[in-house]
């Protein structure tokens, strides 16, 4: 039976202030606030957070270029822009820190202690605050690395997981899933956010959550390390059945580990005796006779289907397999219809087709799913949070505005 709903949500209450650009922090800010979290987002005057400039892009009400990149990573937030660089817009960043539970930031290691809101600064007028620092390799620690700028695919290489999976001596294969090094990163920014935040009811101390992307990588692409100290070299994977395969419209992807589930495969293309066939005595067997025998005969007994009429049969027989669906597909897929996987964000510049965002992947069957506001336009909130949190009088903000402190 489910829990009753409601519409209150888990992180009501919960108060982030994001120094934050492009993805790695953003996703984790938009992640928390999914789930019911208040979080004001600080962009510089101009052009805002970086991902804003990225391309492919639309336009928002002011004629300004909004790329994918912050429409993806920003529902459901406010936007005030500060300048970090006046002593002005410093002192408002520090006098709005204690208004929040969490202090967050992604930029290069030591760019906001020397702008002054780094973590001594925010500890010495809030310490029960959570400051964050998200990076390519860490903020706390010496490492050879620590000074240097970092995207999504530098660490992913960085990882190994592109030279194991590197074929001949073609280039790696860049970003092969998208931003991976950064939603990495700002998933375990959101477990170390809400540890941090449970430590807090329980100590009522602050702490500093430090977050590299780096690290994050290599947790994700465990099997690199853990299989090299286990005797496996140059990306072999083992002895698994983990490839793709053709069907008459396109590919699908099946993965036979087990015995057992070997002996439905082979029974299913019409080969049951491979069981007790010498040459698949073994898992090993299994990969070495793949493409001599397995392929063919699993290819011929796929080509009459389509890829997802063949993942079907192999899925009614107890075998996990997928298709490769292209985006079009992805976009109609029943799946992701049911549940929700698309926020569909209207466009503002004259463009029908809305902007689709990924839907909230965390559900919670005692909270009830409510809509996501659209990413917030540039300095947005400026005046209405400023007034709010720091009693600032439209005078105030007029001259703050006038200085470019503000906009």
């Amino acid at each position: 039976m489910l829990a009753h709903v409601t519409t209150s949500k888990p992180l009501d209450g919960v108060r982030i202030l994001a120094l934050e650009q492009m993805q790695a922090l953003p996703f984790a800010t938009q992640l928390l606030a999914r789930l019911g979290a208040d979080v004001v987002k600080v962009e510089p005057p101009g052009g805002g957070d970086s991902g804003r400039g990225s391309l492919p892009a639309m336009t928002d009400p002011a004629g300004r270029r909004v790329g994918a990149t912050f429409l993806r990573n920003n529902l459901s937030k406010r936007s005030i822009c500060v300048d970090l660089k006046s002593p002005r817009g410093r002192e408002l960043v520090l006098r709005l820190a204690p208004r929040f539970d969490v202090i967050a930031e992604n930029s290069k290691p030591g760019t906001m202690a020397r702008l002054g809101v780094g973590y001594d600064d925010i500890a010495a007028v809030h310490p029960a605050g959570i400051y964050v620092s998200v990076s390519g390799f860490g903020n706390t620690v010496a490492t050879p690395y620590r000074d240097r700028p970092a995207f999504a695919p530098i660490v992913e290489a960085m990882s190994g997981i592109y030279e194991m999976k590197r074929v001949g001596d073609q280039p790696p294969l860049v970003a092969p899933v998208g931003a991976l090094g950064d939603i990495g990163a700002a998933l375990f920014a959101t477990i170390g956010i809400l540890a941090a935040l449970r430590h807090r009811e329980t100590t009522g101390a602050g702490q500093y959550v430090d977050i590299a992307m780096f690290d994050a990588m290599l947790a994700m692409t465990d099997i690199v390390t853990n299989f090299w100290s286990m005797g496996l070299r140059g990306g072999d994977l083992g002895p698994v059945v983990m490839h793709g395969f053709r069907a008459r419209d396109g590919w699908f992807v099946l993965q036979v580990g087990r015995e057992a589930h070997f002996a439905k495969l082979v029974d299913l293309i019409g080969h049951p005796e491979w069981v007790t066939d010498p040459r698949f005595a073994t898992r090993q067997g299994w990969v070495d006779h793949l493409e001599d025998t397995l392929r063919p005969a699993l290819e011929t007994w796929a080509c009459a289907m389509t890829k997802v009429e063949a993942c079907q049969a192999l899925s009614a027989a107890g075998l996990a397999a997928g298709p490769c669906l292209t985006d079009e597909e992805v976009v109609a897929d029943p799946h992701v219809a049911a549940r929700d996987m698309l926020v569909a964000v209207p466009r503002g510049d004259g463009v029908s087709q809305p902007v689709l965002v990924p839907g909230n992947p965390v559900r919670l069957s005692a909270v009830a799913a409510e809509p996501a506001r659209r990413p917030p336009w540039l300095g947005e909130h400026t005046d209405a949070v400023l007034g709010a949190e720091l009693g600032l009088a439209t005078a105030e903000l007029a001259l703050l505005r006038a200085d470019e402190v503000i906009s």
